[in-house]
């Protein structure tokens, strides 16, 4: 039984990468095109979920906030893969509840190192 992640992106194109990257490696992926489509969409056993920072509608923070007040997802992992690289909206993830930081652009390779690390 393959794992489920969650990719959250308004750009389709990111989306597509993120999702061909995942696949290629053997997950099944559910894609989202904002937070509010994300939560939407989170009904089922999924083992990560990996969502950019700025995005209509709810945004990542607001998306990993609403995450963390489901039991059933409160430990799932959450990396946020955003153009943002401040210490200042690190913080802000880490204290919303996210697992982990990619900054785009990413390579493949860096993005696939840091899901096999968490989905262990």
């Amino acid at each position: 039984m393959s794992k489920t992640i969650m990719t959250v992106d308004d750009s389709a194109s990111v989306r597509q990468m993120v999702s061909f990257t995942l696949k290629n490696a053997g997950y099944d992926v559910i894609e989202a095109s904002d937070g509010k489509d994300a939560v939407s969409k989170l009904n089922g056993p999924v083992k990560l979920i990996i969502t950019d920072l700025n995005m209509p509608r709810m945004d990542g923070i607001e998306l990993i906030r609403a995450v963390r007040a489901n039991p059933s997802y409160k430990f799932v992992p959450i990396v946020m893969l955003t153009t943002e690289s401040q210490a200042s909206r690190k913080q802000e993830g880490k204290a919303a509840g996210a697992t982990g930081w990619i900054v785009k652009p990413f390579r493949p390779d860096q993005l696939m190192a840091v899901v096999q690390k968490l989905l262990r």
